[in-house]
């Protein structure tokens, strides 16, 4: 009998579920803040590892800009790295935004599970203004 094929959600549980014990709590709590965002927030595993989406409707681009992309997680030994491709274009929390990169790209490091809850209300007021620079349809 074939094995199922799982649904996105399920690939992200089953990575997060797959991590160290040392990291798996603050990844996991990370997904649920940024999945409770917007219920337009997808997610699925991208570059391997968990990464997040605008599932609405948008204006027709060219997908090597990835404008449809959030932020995707890099999980490092010492800390949460996540990328935000279109970052550079979110103009409030700058200071949570690292890097100066010419594509566009900014990130955000998280150290621990406590460094996430430090900087939750930051990364909430980010997310919304990245969905509020959507061009939707």
């Amino acid at each position: 009998m074939a094995k199922e094929k799982l649904s996105a959600q399920e690939q992200v549980t089953e990575y997060i579920e797959q991590l160290p014990q040392a990291i798996r709590p603050a990844v996991a709590y990370l997904r649920e803040r940024i999945l409770s965002v917007d219920a337009q927030i997808g997610e699925h595993i991208k570059w391997n590892a968990p990464a997040f989406y605008y599932t609405g409707e948008m204006k027709a681009f060219d997908p090597k800009t990835y404008k449809r992309d959030i932020l995707v997680m890099h999980l490092r030994k010492a800390y949460i790295l996540c990328v935000l491709p279109t970052g550079a274009s979110i103009q409030k929390n700058t200071a949570l935004l690292e890097g100066d990169y010419t594509d566009g790209r900014r990130m955000i490091s998280f150290r621990d599970l406590e460094d996430i809850k430090s900087k939750e209300a930051l990364l909430k007021d980010t997310l919304q203004e990245w969905l509020s620079l959507v061009e939707k349809e």
